[in-house]
């Protein structure tokens, strides 16, 4: 009997026995690189979705492109991370400029919105199928798996609870009709930070104040429900973002001018967090503040919330030349609960810096170092400074100024670098951010704020 033809005897016999065979695979592809598509969020009408890419393969890779088509009806909206063009229905997603090159086994990811109940189809990566490699013709044996032990993990990410970063970025978001961009609220670009809804209005209750999605803008969304607002709070809080409610505006008419409407604002503002999942608070009224009221009222809710509760204030940069001023009072009255400071540092025309010799004009470094100087010298942490500046042409009547100068100034107050002639007595490495008026007229000028100044804020001390 010839060697093989015994081996084959004994192969027989062993699965008559009942001995377990052994299924041999054909041999592997090599490996290459994969792109893995994830829907991190979905609230029927739409979806957050990711692509996460490894180079799975034995050399270096130095740029990527990602295609894939959408069926009708789904679009995508906002996106992050990557460079975007389409033809129709086909998508093209490229690297940018520091996430291109992969070596072995390093991965990255792009994100974005899509407008739609659909998912991508028909995916390639640089020209290859998604999925790498190639599906064997031979498929393994089928074995029965043990039951679970434990339900399998939710693929959601949970809800953000962590702090805010310690440079981070915020930005306004219209709940009106203006000539800006109208916006969903899922649709604010990925380097936001913390949003702030603009604006509760006051009720017919002293010292209350409601919100709602605003009628009109509604209409100009083609239907943006309470409900769909609700949802896209929680994708924004899934993708680690913090969002705010609020309170005045250049039109805003609330007034806390005794305990009992302390007390109404307080249980206002709970309640509407309550309901829309908000982080916490933005004070930004315009026509009158009474401080001793105010800090009553945001200890009161302070005390419901607990800890994690956010309180910002955009306080017009006149509200915060004296410490005497009802803003700077206010911040000095809850410094130990106060999330942070966004002056309003534009439409301003030219003020005294806290070396109280010169007037400097805003649109300039000098305005905005020597003016924050006056808080960070004056009771406020630079965790609690930030520089709120508009976002471009048409936000604002004064004060416009390019977004590399907002990145001069942090660089002067942190690290002493970037000054115009006044140069801060000390350095603030802790100083917190900056924010703009508002998200809706950065996107209407090409996001050119936040893509510019973001990425700065991830260089400082």
């Amino acid at each position: 009997m010839s060697r093989s033809r015994a081996l084959l005897i004994t192969l027989a016999m062993a699965l008559t026995a009942g001995v377990a065979a052994i299924w041999l695979a054909p041999a592997a592809s090599a490996a290459t690189p994969t792109a893995v598509f994830t829907k991190t969020s979905d609230w029927g009408s739409g979806w957050e979705g990711k692509y996460t890419i490894t180079n799975g393969g034995a050399s270096t890779i130095t740029s990527w492109a990602v295609v894939f088509d959408l069926p009708a009806g789904t679009t995508v909206g906002t996106y992050w991370d990557a460079l975007m063009t389409s033809s129709g229905q086909r998508y093209t997603f490229t690297n940018r400029s520091w996430n291109g090159t992969l070596a072995p086994g390093a991965s990255t990811s792009f994100g974005f919105l899509g407008n739609g109940s659909g998912s991508p189809l028909n995916c390639t990566l640089n020209g290859q199928p998604c999925g790498g490699g190639t599906t064997p013709t031979t498929a393994p044996p089928t074995t029965t798996a043990p039951p679970p032990t434990s339900p399998p993990p939710s693929t959601s990410p949970p809800p953000n609870t962590g702090p805010l970063p310690k440079h981070f970025l915020t930005g306004y978001w219209h709940n009106f009709v203006n000539p800006a961009v109208e916006l969903r609220l899922r649709d604010v670009p990925n380097e936001y930070d913390l949003v702030a809804v603009a604006f509760a209005e006051a009720s017919s209750t002293p010292g209350a104040v409601t919100f709602g999605v605003d009628p009109g803008l509604a209409s100009a969304l083609g239907g943006y429900t309470n409900a769909a607002f609700k949802a896209d709070v929680q994708a924004l809080k899934a993708r680690g973002k913090k969002v705010i409610l609020s309170v005045g505006g250049e039109a805003g008419r609330v007034s806390v001018g005794d305990s009992g409407a302390a007390t109404n604002f307080a249980n206002s503002v709970f309640a509407i967090m309550q309901e829309y999942g908000f982080d916490g608070v933005d004070i930004d009224l315009e026509n009158g503040l009474n401080p001793t009221y105010m800090g009553q009222a945001l200890r009161s809710l302070r005390s419901r919330v607990g800890a994690n509760l956010i309180i910002t204030m955009a306080p017009q940069t006149i509200d915060m030349q004296s410490t005497g001023a009802s803003y700077f009072r206010l911040a000095l009255d809850i410094v130990d609960i106060l999330t942070v400071v966004h002056t309003q540092f534009y439409n301003s025309g030219s003020m005294l810096g806290c070396d109280q010799s010169f007037a400097y004009s805003q649109g300039t470094v000098n305005f905005l170092t020597a003016l924050a100087c006056i808080q960070l010298e004056n009771g406020l942490r630079p965790d609690q400074v930030a520089l709120g500046l508009p976002a471009g042409p048409g936000a604002a009547g004064g004060g416009v100024v390019a977004p590399s100068v907002v990145n001069q100034a942090l660089d002067c107050l942190a690290r002493a670098t970037n000054c115009g002639s006044f140069r801060p007595p000390r350095t603030y490495p802790g100083i917190r951010g900056a924010m703009t008026w508002s998200i809706n007229w950065d996107v209407a000028n090409g996001n050119n704020f936040a893509r510019t100044v973001k990425p700065h804020l991830n260089t400082l001390p």
